[in-house]
């Protein structure tokens, strides 16, 4: 696909479940061969747009195409062009890593030759070639989703959506996920994510959206909208090196010597403080008036404003 082709289009799109509303017009535009990524706190209707979009889930109004398919009008079509990974590993446990390739590539109309051969090639891509012919129940984590993102790409589909791919996961299998979904992209495949790490977002997404109360309150590249934020982050940590409050500024001497002199009236013993950029952290605790998804500090409302 060119640069420029839209992958998916979103208009005034609505859906409530009995009298809660919970997207209440949201509209976005992905391009192709681009990660795009949905912040939104527990509620926000994240899931809800996903299943939408993957023809789960009827919208009550307004318009949604993948890959130049409507979601109502042609959900078939929708569905040859999309893969869905969830929070969960949709594998057979009782099979072989293997197995479970072979079988989904026979399922998605390989005959058996070639379906053992794609199944050969995704696990060399994805690194499982130890655990191949190990049962799955034996996988750890990583692994697990590992090979639920190879059985995702059996049919290479242009538009794959991870919710949440991620969550539990370990450090190192983090990373290495983040690279297979770069390299995913690299090669034109469009993805769209939900995740509640913003770090993740930060280093995956080419655009951010962010909904709250069913609507995108915020968009853009990490840049943007940390740039929304202002100035610097002043950090006050207690004598055990820990954050125990922050106070964003408009990056101004004035207003870091203001939030400084606030902090030290905290009257910490054994405090010191320290300056910082912003992070997407700040920008969905400012946009969403609540506490950050990965709750990586204790904040409230005073801790709001920006220091100017």
């Amino acid at each position: 696909m060119a640069a420029s082709t839209i992958a998916i289009e979103v208009t005034d799109l609505r859906k409530s479940f009995g009298d809660q509303r919970v997207l209440d017009g949201i509209g976005l535009r992905v391009q192709a061969g681009t990660v795009f990524a949905l912040l939104g706190p527990n509620g926000a209707g994240k899931t809800t747009l996903i299943n939408i979009l993957s023809t789960l889930v009827h919208p009550d109004a307004g318009t949604a195409s993948v890959a130049g398919h409507d979601v109502v009008r042609d959900p078939e079509g929708v569905k040859g062009a999309i893969s869905l990974t969830g929070q969960s590993a949709a594998v057979d446990e009782v099979l072989t890593g293997e197995e479970n390739l072979r079988m989904m590539a026979r399922l998605s109309g390989y005959n058996a030759p070639d379906a053992r051969a794609r199944a050969a090639e995704l696990i060399e891509r994805f690194d499982l070639a130890d655990a191949a012919r190990k049962r799955v129940k034996t996988y750890s984590g990583g692994m697990r989703r590992r090979l639920d993102l190879a059985i995702s790409l059996v049919a290479t589909p242009p538009v794959i959506f991870l919710d949440e791919p991620t969550t539990g996961l370990d450090t190192r299998s983090r990373q290495t996920l983040w690279n297979m979904i770069l390299g995913l992209a690299a090669q034109g495949i469009t993805i769209f994510l939900t995740t509640q790490y913003l770090e993740e977002a930060d280093q995956l997404a080419d655009r951010i959206a962010v909904i709250d109360g069913g609507v995108v309150v915020a968009e853009g590249t990490a840049a943007e909208l940390k740039a929304r934020i202002g100035g610097e982050v002043v950090e006050l940590r207690d004598a055990a090196d820990e954050i125990v409050r922050e106070l964003p500024t408009d990056g101004t001497v004035h207003g870091l010597r203001e939030a400084i002199d606030r902090l030290d009236a905290a009257g910490v013993p054994g405090s010191s403080v320290s300056i910082r950029k912003p992070s997407l952290d700040d920008v969905f605790l400012a946009l969403t008036d609540r506490t950050s998804l990965s709750d990586h500090a204790s904040r409230t409302d005073s801790e709001l404003e920006v220091i100017r």
